[in-house]
């Protein structure tokens, strides 16, 4: 064997996951077609959120949160980490209710957050529009450069040495002590990991992984226009249909000064192109909420591709499929994967160490799929 571990991805889900390994002492290669934290991991939002759909995405996304504020202080300038918290905005009495449902429920499970009525909400954010109804505040989600980070884990990290770069390699196929390269190189390894989005369906088949599209636009410089990530109430019940295109309001401060705008979701394309109604549909979702948007100047937009599972949670486990029996995944966090790479990378490492999980695995375990469970 040339390394203890292989892993096939150099965005913030393989990094995290070669970096956790590396510091159990692993001497760990990761592989990559392109470049470190491109794809999902470049077009995305960089948000560290709490996110309730489920007991076991709460479970993953506050206990990854928790490991991202610890991380924090080691990350540099650079990795733009902030802790602005998100406010989520409600619009009307629907929302203002369900707003105070999710603060019970955060609460009940120890996550701060704080209501603010309409009078409260127009002070902490004057640049909302004057008929919001209110908004709940989680005050230590934050926002980080992912690409930024996942640079640090692989090449600074206290345990980077362990860990060796082959990039601008394709993998054409996996098995479980090894991958080869397009090249036809072999590279070997105790363990195979496969952490690279949309492109490990084509490295492992039987992946139940789905795209999803998404627009994403960021302003000239306007710094203090907005001082939290700024998501409407309405985004878990307007923004997850589970067909067609959808759009919902989401706004995120840079440490630049810059607003990133979002967000939209699209099914059954591949086509990365910048589509205009898709886009101009998002921003005037956003106008709604942020009158004085149409005057900023928007100074690019873009799209990516969440990886996306039938039921919404990562595939972090061992397969027992039949083609690539013994492979490890670490794939499908669907808009996530930033927020939740941390946590991944702990409950892989636990299963490749046989030690115990910080928090239960079977929801993420690709068994619910191949053998036909489904823990939603």
């Amino acid at each position: 064997m040339t390394a203890d571990a292989v892993i096939v991805g150099a965005g913030i889900v393989g990094a995290a996951c070669a970096a956790e390994l590396a510091a159990r002492g692993m001497r760990v290669e990761v592989v990559d077609a392109h470049g470190i934290g491109g794809g999902a991991t470049a077009a995305g939002m960089g948000h560290i959120v709490v996110m309730n759909d489920s007991p076991a995405e709460f479970a993953l996304s506050a206990y990854s949160r928790d490991l991202w504020l610890a991380l924090a202080p080691q990350l540099r300038a650079r990795d733009a980490f902030a802790r602005c918290g998100t406010l989520w905005v409600a619009t009307d009495t629907e929302e203002c209710d369900a707003a105070l449902a999710m603060q019970a429920a955060f609460a009940a499970r120890g996550i701060a957050a704080q209501w603010l009525d309409r009078a409260a909400l127009r002070s902490c954010e004057p640049a909302l529009a004057p008929d919001m109804a209110g908004g709940l505040r989680i005050e230590h989600d934050s926002i980080v450069y992912a690409p930024g980070v996942a640079e640090w884990l692989l090449a600074q990290s206290p345990a980077a040495s362990s860990i060796r770069l082959r990039l601008g390699m394709e993998v054409r196929s996996v098995a479980a002590h090894g991958v080869t390269l397009a090249n036809g190189e072999r590279v070997s390894a105790a363990h195979v990991i496969v952490a690279n989005g949309l492109g490990a369906h084509q490295l492992v088949p039987s992946l139940p992984l789905q795209p999803k599209k998404g627009h994403l636009l960021i302003t000239d410089r306007y710094p203090g226009m907005i001082r939290h990530q700024l998501l409407e109430l309405g985004y878990i019940k307007s923004a997850h249909h589970a067909t067609g295109t959808s759009v919902a309001f989401n706004a995120q401060p840079r440490p630049t000064g810059q607003l990133l705008i979002g967000s939209s979701r699209q099914f059954v394309t591949t086509d990365p192109t910048v589509e205009m109604p898709v886009l101009a549909h998002m921003l005037q979702r956003a106008a709604r909420y942020l009158p004085a948007l149409p005057a900023l100047n928007g100074i690019r937009a873009w799209t990516g591709f969440r990886a996306a599972s039938p039921d919404g949670l990562p595939l972090i486990g061992r397969l027992d499929d039949a083609a690539t029996p013994g492979v490890w995944v670490a794939v499908g966090h669907e808009g996530l994967g930033v927020t939740t790479s941390l946590a991944t990378a702990k409950l892989l490492a636990a299963q490749i160490v046989a030690e115990p999980a910080p928090i239960p695995l079977t929801p993420y375990l690709p068994q619910r799929f191949t053998q036909g469970i489904c823990h939603v």
